[in-house]
């Protein structure tokens, strides 16, 4: 259940919780005409910090603007916003969720009547896929649900209308016993999960989905690409059958929410040994020390709350 906090933030100014509402008839209810991101703010040991949160914005906007929804605040805007939020809520680790959204106007399909909203929220959240999977991984299923064809939904945008096909993908796996499901592109190659990325160790090496297989360019994804390389173990985009799930030596899945989660069955076929493998677990140890802190933040992804510059102007 999500643990309400004191504030959120709506259109640069900080409002009370329970104010943060929208009208039934607002576009996105009817349409699902919104873009949003999920982040997270970790307790180091310097103290709390918000993992890429530049790029999380960044990504944000994008999505916006392939929507054609203009947005009046900027990267810094945005990341300035997500830091007063969490301090004015007092946390010092919690998950984050910017989303913006056509609101209340005009009820057709046209939404360019409809106005743009900004909000963030932050709220506690644990671990997306249970505390005991990120040693011990979870059974998975290749879904009979697709990804969206390229031509019809643009999967670059992390949109809220996407996530219905995740819901079917996740709803299903939760149905037949699976803890998540693996969703083929309409080519029948492996493509994500309903919220993750996905990664294959065969041979000591490491592949990851292509963009071009429907899936979103995850700010994790990168993330373990680039920590990988720095190990040693460098990772090949490239197309993934789905056979190659039942022969992999390890399989995991990547994101915000998920972090560095294990895959130790796809399809009731134990994944290697039916264990975390030594790749895996040394890039999620790698992942979580740069995370809390205990490794050099050599890529600039942490902005500390103490950090932050004195707030831009805001422009509603």
């Amino acid at each position: 259940m999500l643990q309400p906090t004191e504030k959120i933030w709506y259109n640069g100014t900080l409002i009370p919780w329970n104010d943060a509402k929208i009208h039934v008839l607002s576009h996105v209810v009817s349409y699902g005409s919104s873009v949003f991101e999920g982040i997270r703010c970790y307790e180091t040991k310097q103290g709390p910090a918000i993992f890429r949160a530049q790029d999380h914005a960044r990504r944000l906007l994008d999505s916006a603007k392939i929507y054609r929804m203009d947005v009046p605040y900027s990267i810094d805007q945005l990341t300035t916003g997500m830091v007063d939020l969490i301090t004015a809520n007092e946390l010092r680790a919690c998950y984050i969720r910017p989303i913006v959204l056509r609101g209340y106007g005009d009820v057709g399909v046209l939404p360019f009547d409809n106005p743009v909203e900004t909000y963030i929220a932050c709220y506690p959240w644990g671990k997306y896929l249970g505390a005991e999977a990120i040693n011990d991984g979870v059974d998975v299923c290749v879904s009979s649900w697709k990804r969206f064809a390229p031509n019809s939904l643009p999967a670059l945008a992390k949109a809220g209308a996407n996530y219905m096909n995740s819901q079917l993908i996740r709803m299903e796996a939760a149905t037949n016993g699976y803890a998540e499901g693996i969703a083929l592109d309409e080519a029948g190659y492996v493509s994500e999960g309903s919220g993750e990325n996905l990664f294959v160790v065969r041979d000591g090496k490491v592949v990851t989905p292509p963009l071009g297989a429907s899936i979103l360019p995850g700010i994790t994804r990168d993330t373990i690409i680039k920590v990988a390389g720095q190990l040693g173990t460098p990772v090949v985009e490239a197309i993934i059958p789905r056979e190659l799930l039942y022969i992999a030596d390890e399989v995991f899945f990547t994101g915000t929410a998920c972090e560095v989660t294990p895959i130790r069955s796809v399809d009731r076929v134990p994944v290697g040994s039916g264990h975390r493998g030594p790749i895996t677990q040394r890039i999620q140890e790698r992942f979580f020390e740069i995370v809390d802190g205990t490794a050099t933040d050599e890529f600039g992804w942490l902005t500390p709350l103490s950090e932050v510059r004195e707030p831009e102007p805001v422009s509603a």
